[in-house]
């Protein structure tokens, strides 16, 4: 199986070649789909010297987000898995042969890669910690799910079923909309521990308090207002559903005299 890499990039032009680098370094058949978000501190630049036979680069105009980015880059995806990599280097590319085992194996749909689940790994700042296990929280109450991770930026997917979410995102709500929807579907997430290297908000971490609350607000929406195909069919509708189903048939072979 091939894993689809999916980079969107905004400003980040100090570790954008060393993020390549490793990706590129991972032994696993893969391709490379980066997305500069408008990027103003030379990362743009340095992304059109990339060689074709790397990956394939697009380029947004303006800054768009950061869900627009993985929507854009969705369009080129040609693996069968796959991942979305943040640009900064907190997170270790030799963790994808782990993450993708489960889906490799057929024992899921669905892997997310938990840095809860590895003890050791350190946190950039006590807020940002919290922030991330209250998520999980409200997901898990919501949802009926068991995750201890949720804004993870490692998730990967069966690229059939992520292109069939139907993802509105524009900015950092990619991540409670595509665990929302795949939780309405009733869709196992399967977690592995991975390693994590947090940088700070001096270093250039972008994500804030108003993202947190804007993910509540993500949860929420999608347990109570998601599109008809997120819905899972109560067992009454479903009867319902056959009923109309057989009638029709009914009418329909009476007309012809079947």
């Amino acid at each position: 199986m091939k894993l689809s890499v999916i980079i969107p990039v905004y400003n980040e032009a100090a570790t954008i070649a060393e993020i390549i680098r490793r990706v590129e370094a991972v032994q696993l058949p893969k391709e490379l789909i980066i997305v500069d978000d408008g990027s103003t501190d030379g990362t743009r630049e340095l992304l059109r010297e990339i060689p074709p036979d790397v990956g394939t680069v697009l380029f947004h105009e303006r800054n768009v987000g950061k869900g627009a980015a993985i929507r854009t880059a969705l369009e080129h995806v040609t693996g069968e898995i796959v991942i979305i990599q943040d640009a900064d280097l907190e997170y270790d590319p030799n963790d994808y042969p782990a993450l993708v085992r489960p889906i490799v194996e057929g024992t899921a749909q669905v892997v997310y890669g938990s840095r809860v689940l590895r003890p050791d790994n350190p946190y950039s700042h006590l807020r940002f910690y919290l922030g991330g296990r209250l998520l999980s929280v409200i997901a898990n109450l919501l949802y009926g799910i068991r995750i201890t991770d949720e804004p993870t930026c490692y998730k990967l997917f069966r690229r059939e079923l992520l292109k069939g979410l139907n993802l509105q995102c524009r900015g950092f709500e990619f991540c409670p909309e595509v665990t929302a929807k795949v939780a309405r579907r009733g869709i196992p997430i399967h977690e592995v521990p991975i390693r994590y290297a947090p940088r700070t908000i001096d270093e250039g971490k972008k994500v804030s308090w108003k993202n947190g609350l804007y993910a509540i607000w993500i949860l929420v929406k999608y347990r109570f207002v998601a599109d008809e195909g997120d819905r899972r069919p109560s067992r009454a509708r479903a009867r319902r559903q056959a009923v109309r189903a057989s009638k029709r048939r009914s009418r329909r072979d009476g007309r012809t005299g079947i």
